[in-house]
């Protein structure tokens, strides 16, 4: 039998698949999380049961966050428990092979080529009946949310990938099951330096219990009977999130001093926050361009929940929120891809009433209609415009991730870092982490996920807000060691950070000293050109049995930058590919190059055999029917899916469940989108002129729950109709939508603006009469005139 390769990347399933792509029964997950101030580690356990006559070869394609580490992979069969090691990819999957054509049990965990995010498990030769449990252990950073939660998501779905048909390359498609015949178990230990203040998830859970007084020490469960049918998100409060923090883990004893293994290992915890006059001091110049998926997959819907919007609608509704928001004189420009794209204009245009209107017009017929997920043409024509001097280049990204060259897109981006600051947005479950967090990370911005019953509009404005603000720079890090003692910097520089947005620094203790046990590290920035200093002391000496978690994500760090080096080219390629399996092979954490085997070896033989062929025609992937092709080995064909590639103008792909986990794709006519929400607050931002000010109109009284006369009758004999229906407009927004300010908050700034350049005569009065007809409480000053 031989390894499945590059033929399954295309079939549709969600967990362990037999070669004729049925299920093997999933009968349980259990999930442990060990957290540790901002890391995770995660140990997962899934328990198969081969329920067919025969022995199996199966396959197990999965996602996982794309700045994840593998650490350990092990099967469980019977009482017996098989532990993995890690080995260059193409020995492990030699050897995988010789095993299972020699009848031999063995396990291959392997990260995808095409996608940092993806991974798959090969599991050959399950005797029938037979149980196997598949324990997975990864370790990841927590990511920092707008309101200063740290966020851990256990993913239930991984989208399918996008594959144009004149590329050979694909990535494995898993959708969420539609019906779930298991349920998860999910435990929760937190150890930190800072107090924790709570832990908030999208789905049930028990109690948080704290086990000692300083509520440094916490555990909760997940609520018993939760079906795994969506994404698991959790958020955690600490009590002090903008203080520094230094941790350090010892190194392991039985690894080589001198090495990242043996050597103790720090991580540097940097999350700054802004003054209030620094948050106020916005800019007002730069060239904004919006790019936007308008793929099949795009007329989707935001989540399963009742009243949901589709993905397309949401982005209409986040364009018309931006549109509005922007600075007057700056630049901007939208462009829709998909299979092609189209730039609304070409080139960056100065931003007015004009051409804001007639961006307006154009987004309102923006459709999911534009076929497959092509980002780099579009992004390759963006970068070959010029940039304008003194408007510096924002780029907004808003796409459900499903595209099959992430590592090209991630290269383009960051060879033009120096020119522009990318921000980036994964919209609904199964958005590629490796291509929306990576985008942001190359081009120095900020990534947004929008799942669940998530709103875009609040993300987004939050990323707005980053690019308009200025960002902390010249970071540097200065080490206090004694005489004896080395710092290895493990992290690349970090060049730009935003308010909110947190930065974890690794660097490698060498040597011994004979003295103090003590260091210290000193943090300075910039900050509106105001000098900033932090200094934290740290421990030369951690309490052993620390753990491993923050050396593999050291490790992982210093594999990623080497992968991206050997990805950029160069003559030392082959040195540096060599360079990445020889630490992965010694911190144990997965890479683009190496993979997990394990190998039953009970009856003590020696496996021998050929290498078996591994390459299957993928054109015939893409042909219009779903074709059976027979693999050498394989007693029965095995179904393959059309691929996404097929998708057409008003067509989308929908699934219809057949078994636990197996999904089929059905090519249907695309959903009908519901007439257009009449939220009164996007009916409000859409009659705001582009100068900030709003006219006094039927339109505009409407809003209010008012006629034309009612509104113009109040109006204060001093005041023109402008003047007066921007004061209504400003009070209707502090007092009927307040909880939604940071969605307006940049809407309101313009209208105040305009107001003050007015300079209009019997403002108080506007203001006391405003309230007195929309039944407000406000004053000039929260108003900001």
């Amino acid at each position: 039998m031989k390894h499945l390769d590059t033929t399954v990347r295309m079939v549709n399933c969600c967990g362990l698949v037999s070669e004729k792509n049925e299920p093997v029964p999933l009968k349980s997950i259990s999930v442990q999380l060990q957290v540790k101030d901002h890391v995770v580690s995660v140990s997962s356990s899934l328990q198969y049961v081969n329920e067919e006559e025969r022995p199996l070869e199966a396959v197990f394609v999965f996602p996982l966050p794309a700045d994840a580490a593998v650490c350990h992979f092990s099967a469980k069969i019977g009482e017996q428990e098989i532990v993995a090691e890690v080995q260059d990819k193409q020995s492990a999957r030699d050897q995988y092979d010789d095993a299972v054509s020699s009848g031999q049990q063995a396990f291959l965990l392997e990260e995808s080529d095409e996608s940092s995010d993806v991974f798959k498990l090969s599991v050959g030769c399950l005797s029938p009946g037979q149980n196997a449990v598949i324990i997975i252990v990864y370790v990841m950073e927590l990511s920092v949310q707008a309101d200063h939660a740290l966020r851990f998501c256990l993913p239930a779905v991984l989208n399918p990938r996008y594959t144009p048909k004149a590329s050979a390359a694909g990535v494995p498609e898993v959708s969420s099951a539609c019906v779930i015949p298991y349920t998860l178990s999910l435990s929760v230990d937190v150890r930190s330096s800072d107090r924790i203040s709570r832990l908030e998830s999208s789905c049930p859970l028990d109690p948080l219990v704290f086990l000692d007084s300083d509520h440094t020490h916490a555990t909760v469960n997940l609520s018993a009977g939760h079906r795994f049918d969506k994404d698991v998100e959790l958020l955690l409060y600490y009590e002090n999130t903008h203080q520094p923090t230094a941790v350090v883990e010892a190194g392991a004893a039985a690894a080589q001093p001198g090495s990242l293994m043996g050597d103790p290992v720090l991580m540097i915890s940097l999350y700054p926050e802004f003054t209030a006059d620094v948050m106020s001091s916005l800019a007002s110049q730069g060239e904004f361009v919006f790019v936007v998926d308008q793929s099949g997959s795009m007329g989707s819907v935001m989540h399963h929940g009742k009243d949901a919007q589709m993905r397309i609608e949401s982005a209409r509704d986040t364009l018309l929120l931006l549109l509005k928001s922007l600075p007057m004189g700056c630049y901007f420009n939208i462009y829709g891809f998909g299979s092609h794209f189209e730039p609304f204009f070409p080139q960056s245009v100065v931003y007015s009433e004009d051409t804001m209107e007639e961006a307006l017009n154009r987004v309102k017929n923006m459709k999911a209609d534009m076929g497959g997920t092509e980002i780099l043409q579009p992004l390759k024509h963006i970068y070959s415009q010029p940039c304008y001097p003194d408007h510096p280049r924002q780029l907004f990204i808003f796409t459900d991730g499903e595209v099959w060259n992430t590592k090209e897109v991630l290269d383009l981006v960051k060879s033009h870092v120096y020119s522009h600051r990318c921000f980036s947005f994964g919209i609904g479950e199964g958005a590629s982490t490796a291509l929306i967090t990576g985008m942001a990370r190359e081009g120095s911005g900020h990534a947004q996920f929008i799942t669940g019953t998530d709103r875009m509009q609040p993300k987004v404005m939050q990323s707005l807000r980053f690019a308009l603000q200025p960002a902390v720079d010249s970071i540097s890090v200065d080490w206090t060691v004694p005489e004896g003692v080395t710092v290895d910097m493990l992290s690349p520089p970090i060049n730009t950070l935003f308010q909110g947005q947190r930065a974890l620094i690794y660097a490698q203790l060498k040597g011994q000293s004979s003295g103090t046990t003590e260091g210290a590290v000193t943090l300075k920035y910039r900050l509106k050109d105001q000098p900033v200093t932090n200094q934290l002391q740290f421990t030369l000496k951690p309490t052993e049995g620390t753990g491993r978690t923050i050396h593999q994500l050291a490790a992982r760090s210093v594999i990623r930058s080497l992968e991206l080096e050997e990805w950029a080219g160069g003559a030392d390629a082959e040195a540096v590919r060599s360079r990445i399996v020889e630490l992965s092979v010694q911190a144990g954490v997965s890479s683009v190059h190496t993979a997990f085997i394990c190998v039953n070896k009970d009856s003590k033989q020696t496996v021998r055999g050929p290498l078996l062929q591994r390459r299957v025609p993928v054109q015939s992937l893409f042909l219009q029917s779903a074709p059976r092709m027979r693999i050498r080995g394989m007693p029965a064909p095995i179904m393959l899916c059309p691929a996404k590639s097929m998708e057409a103008p008003q067509r989308t792909f929908h699934c219809e469940m057949l078994s636990a986990d197996v999904m089929i794709q059905s090519d249907a006519v695309s959903h009908q989108e519901p007439e257009p929400q009449t939220d009164p607050l996007l009916q409000l931002l859409s009659l705001q002129k582009a100068s900030g000010c709003w006219e006094l109109n039927a339109a505009l009284a409407h809003v209010f729950g008012k006629t034309e006369d009612e509104v113009t009758n109040h109006r204060p004999a001093q005041v023109d109709g402008s003047v007066w229906a921007t004061v209504l407009a400003l009070i209707w927004l502090n007092t009927c939508r307040s909880d939604d300010q940071v969605e307006w908050q940049f809407v309101a700034m313009k209208a105040a603006s305009w107001i003050r350049s007015q300079k209009p005569d019997g403002l108080s009065q506007c203001v006391c009469d405003g309230n007195v007809l929309l039944g407000g409480h406000v004053t000039e000053d929260v108003l900001g005139i």
